[in-house]
Order: C-alpha cells, then sequence, then structure tokens
C-alpha cells in the first residue's frame, strides 16, 4: 500500500481532556506518514496551554478506554509541536516546519465546519499531501484505522471520501455506525447504516457502501482531488449536516467509501458537549431542526411541504412528552429559517 502524507484534522472546542486521549491513540498509529493538526474554536478552558503539556510530557491523558490502557506501544514524549493563528496557518505556517503537531488557534467559535476548514487550508496550502482525514477529538482510534481508510480509497480510485466502522466508546460492543448514514428524502432525517449492531457482525460492504448518503463526520478521509475539486465544507450551517451537504455537492463526480476493518470508538456529542448540560441541548436542538430545513431547501426543495409536516408530528410528539421548550426552540429555529435563511450559500476555498 502506497502512504502518502495524511493531515489529521482534530478539532477542539473546550475539550481538552478527550483531545489528549485522542491524541495519544493517533500518535499510536501504524500509518508511517501522517502530521495531526488541533484547530482550537477559541476556547475557554486553556486547551492549548493543556494539549502542549501532554505534547511535553507533563500533562498524561485519560485512561478510561479499554483500547487506551491496553495500547501495546508506549508514546515517547516530548512530541514537537508548532502553533499558528489563523492567517498563518491558512497561508501554509513556514514552509521548512515539519512538526508533527501543529496547533492552531482559529480565532472565534467558527462552528465544526468553520473550525475543520482551517486545519484543511493549512494542508492545502502546503500541497505536500494525498489525504485529510477529519477526526473528531472525542474518539479513539484502534491502531490500524488509518491504514485501513487510505487501503480501502486505494482500492476505490473512484471515491472521494471512506468512512470507519464507528462503535460508541463506552458501549464497544455496539456499533454507532457503518460509515455513514442513509437519507429519508420522505421524512428529511438520516438514519445511521449498522446502528445498534453488534461490534463483531459480518458486514458487506458493497451493500452499505450503495446506501450511503454521506460519511459520519466522526471519521472522514478525503483525497486532495476530492478537496481541491469539490472543495471545503459549507459553513453556514455551523454545526450538523455539513457532511451530507458535502457529499450532495460532489454526488455523480466521487463515491463514498467505507472502511469495516478502521475501527474508531466514538463518545457521540462530547466534542460540542450537545449531552452534557439543558442549554447546550438546546443549542443542539436549534441547529438540528434549522439545519435540516436549510439542506432541504438547497437539495430536496420539491419534499419541502411534506418535511414541514414531518417536523410538525414530530412536534406532537414532543407535546405529549411535555418538551415544551425543545418544542419553542424547534419552531423558532423552523420559522427562522423560512422567513430569513438563505437557500444557497458560497463554498468556502482555500483562499476564501
Amino acid at each position: 500500500m502506497q502512504a502518502p502524507l495524511t493531515y489529521i484534522v482534530l478539532l477542539n472546542w473546550n475539550g481538552w481532556k478527550d483531545t489528549i486521549e485522542c491524541l495519544e491513540s493517533v500518535f499510536r498509529l501504524d500509518y508511517p506518514h501522517f502530521r495531526v493538526i488541533v484547530c482550537d474554536n477559541a476556547s475557554r478552558d486553556g486547551s492549548l496551554d493543556h494539549i502542549k503539556a501532554w505534547a511535553e510530557g507533563r500533562q498524561a491523558a485519560a485512561a478510561s478506554s479499554v483500547t487506551l490502557r491496553s495500547a501495546a506501544r508506549p508514546l515517547a514524549k516530548p512530541v514537537a509541536w508548532v502553533e499558528y493563528d489563523r492567517e498563518q496557518a491558512e497561508r501554509g505556517g513556514d514552509p521548512a516546519e515539519q512538526a508533527p503537531l501543529v496547533l492552531i488557534q482559529t480565532g472565534a467559535n467558527l462552528g465544526f465546519a468553520g473550525g475543520n476548514n482551517v486545519g484543511v487550508r493549512y494542508a492545502q496550502a502546503r500541497g505536500d499531501h494525498g489525504y485529510v482525514w477529519l477526526l473528531n477529538n472525542d474518539t479513539v482510534v484502534e491502531e490500524d484505522a488509518l491504514s485501513q481508510l487510505v487501503r480501502r480509497l486505494q482500492q476505490r480510485p473512484d471515491a472521494g471520501m471512506c468512512g470507519s466502522r464507528l462503535v460508541f466508546y463506552h458501549r464497544p460492543d455496539t456499533v454507532q455506525a457503518w460509515g455513514g448514514s442513509a437519507y429519508d428524502e420522505q421524512h428529511g432525517y438520516v438514519v445511521p447504516i449498522g446502528h445498534f449492531q453488534p461490534a463483531t457482525a459480518e458486514a458487506d460492504v458493497a451493500s452499505i457502501e450503495s446506501q450511503m448518503a454521506y460519511v459520519v463526520g466522526a471519521s472522514m478521509l478525503m483525497t486532495k482531488a476530492f478537496l481541491d475539486d469539490i472543495g471545503l465544507m459549507t459553513e453556514d450551517y455551523f454545526l450538523y449536516f455539513e457532511e451530507i451537504d458535502w457529499a450532495c455537492r460532489a454526488r455523480g463526480k466521487y463515491g463514498l467509501a467505507y472502511a469495516h476493518d478502521s475501527l474508531v470508538y466514538h463518545k457521540e456529542g462530547g466534542s460540542i458537549g450537545s449531552s452534557s448540560t439543558a442549554s447546550q441541548s438546546m443549542l443542539a436542538i436549534h441547529y438540528l431542526y434549522r439545519n435540516r430545513v436549510r439542506f432541504i431547501r438547497r437539495f430536496y426543495r420539491a419534499r419541502l411541504a411534506r418535511n414541514l409536516r414531518q417536523i410538525a408530528f414530530e412536534m406532537l410528539v414532543m407535546a405529549k412528552r411535555r418538551q415544551f421548550r425543545a418544542i419553542g426552540v424547534a419552531t423558532r429555529a423552523v420559522l427562522g429559517e423560512l422567513l430569513h435563511g438563505a437557500p444557497a450559500a458560497s463554498v468556502p476555498t482555500r483562499s476564501s
């Protein structure tokens, strides 16, 4: 297998504990040629200082994961790092530096797409890579996770991106998704493929790839050709639906691939804190409903009326459960998008 340089992009926002646990596993990968980029979305918890302390051997990573505790290869410290602000990073930084760990302060909370795009622009400005791997910071990866992704894309030259077998971090015997999700046009929601299957279950890779509407954002490996051709993630979603928007923009030009042997443990929600407090849950509901409507208007406009009826039905279900605050948040999000949202958005490029 050829091993072109791969940039691994992690987005951090007030989540340094998850990030250094992820880094501890990432730097044990058996893939021979990678660099890691951590984009920090203006965290308020001193995240970059903690990450630097980890790299220098002054801050230990958590060892709550079975895979991390049993890792066979010790990770030597220090890990050399370099730090840039957003402007420096998007110009490619210092052309001479080759630090294995690149830290980028984006300067603001740019959301999922905006923060990751800063890291991708750094890679594109340098132009020395074959792949970019977007990996959630609330994951832990098996040693061959990246090698298996690259192998699958090399087997599928028609594909532009590839997903991993995602299992729940706290329930490692259970699948979160086999690489990606299907999209139900009639009801306007996504259906993770393989959801709740046993982690050891056999999978029909070709069948899974035929069902995939997009690759789940927790682990997405993209080719350089895909990124140069299709562009970066659309940033006006801020959170949720960026991945399926990306795949829809590439539809008919690039296929989607699935690497069953690329195993990634995902905490699901840890990267944004969506399951930790009521206010963050309401924020998640806002973006889920706003972006659901935004996505439908852009790619499935003929289905809009039917999907709005589905959303109304879901709110009736919320009412029966007495989730009145959630109904208010979702209603305002939908109406705001219908009345004031933009049905189209410019696609970010390396220079925007």
